[in-house]
């Protein structure tokens, strides 16, 4: 935890641990949360989504993602006060009691559900499967190697409400492109598990990294290869123009450069790796609205 970030400098001290603990002073989540979403959104929109939309999903992205870190330290405070880059989390180092963290978290569900009123209904009914993977997710390390994609799913949930709440359909390039992204996120958050995969095992805990092992490198070439190819075939699907192809090349270019860096035997430098998927969502916006508005 800084002493000297965004929360400590503005906030008052009270409100300090709360934010930390839906992670308020780490937004890289948050934006692997949104910009998918915002691209599903410009996709459904064939072109550019309304105000209205861009400010419910980016709300939404924001509060499910702090809910899910929420429940994330209430499951883990037994663990994380023995691991260094987690042992001054507010619950586990006594900053928050688990009586308030519950409150917290119930009170950020209920904010969220108030968004519930501004999409369809066939939106709100998605909504609601969402909740149960979003709490589960942190039990899931307990007993599978696959915690990850569970994460993957609940993390881009928002692209397929951005389908329904658009147009009232889910259609097959939506849903492969909420899988392609799936399978990206499994990717990206293997590398950032091989950077904990000692404390990991210490704790008894699962992921996707323990699972890879020392074919970390073709396992997640193959998770970005096949994620390149369901945004591609997603965007012929779609109709989308030439721009659309060019900046999945680009995609396709950064996962290759991705890849290339890797290394199993150096996890800590995976951390610029993993941060560096922001860029990635960005494209994906960038092709989205490219494919869409952009003649030739």
């Amino acid at each position: 935890m800084r002493s000297d970030d965004w929360v400590a400098r503005w906030l008052p001290a009270s409100w300090g641990p709360y934010a930390r603990l839906c992670r308020l002073d780490r937004p890289v989540g948050t934006w692997l949360t949104l910009l998918p979403a915002l691209a599903a959104l410009a996709q459904a929109a064939d072109g550019w989504p309304t105000l209205w939309r861009l400010v419910i999903f980016s709300l939404g992205a924001l509060l499910m993602r702090g809910v899910g870190c929420t429940f994330n330290d209430i499951f883990d405070r037994n663990f994380d006060h023995r691991v260094e880059r987690t042992r001054f989390r507010p619950l586990t180092s006594g900053q928050l009691t688990l009586r308030a963290a519950l409150w917290f978290a119930l009170a950020q569900i209920l904010v969220t559900a108030m968004l519930l009123l501004a999409i369809n209904a066939y939106s709100r009914w998605l909504a609601l499967v969402l909740v149960p993977l979003v709490v589960i997710y942190p039990l899931c390390k307990r007993f599978t190697y696959w915690p990850q994609a569970v994460l993957g799913m609940a993390f881009n949930w928002g692209m397929l409400m951005a389908w329904t709440d658009t147009r009232d359909i889910l259609p097959w390039y939506g849903l492969a492109m909420w899988v392609g992204a799936v399978l990206w996120q499994i990717g990206y958050d293997a590398i950032y598990a091989y950077i904990d995969m000692r404390d990991d095992r210490m704790l008894g805990l699962k992921s996707v990294a323990m699972r890879f092992g020392d074919q970390g490198k073709a396992w997640i070439g193959g998770m970005y290869a096949a994620t390149a190819v369901l945004w591609t075939v997603s965007g012929w699907g779609m109709g989308m123009r030439w721009p659309y192809y060019v900046v999945m090349a680009v995609i396709a270019g950064h996962f290759v450069w991705q890849v290339r860096l890797f290394d199993v035997r150096y996890p800590e430098r995976g951390l610029r790796l993993f941060r560096s998927n922001m860029q990635v969502g960005v494209l994906l916006i960038v092709a989205a609205l490219a494919g869409t508005t952009l003649y030739g």
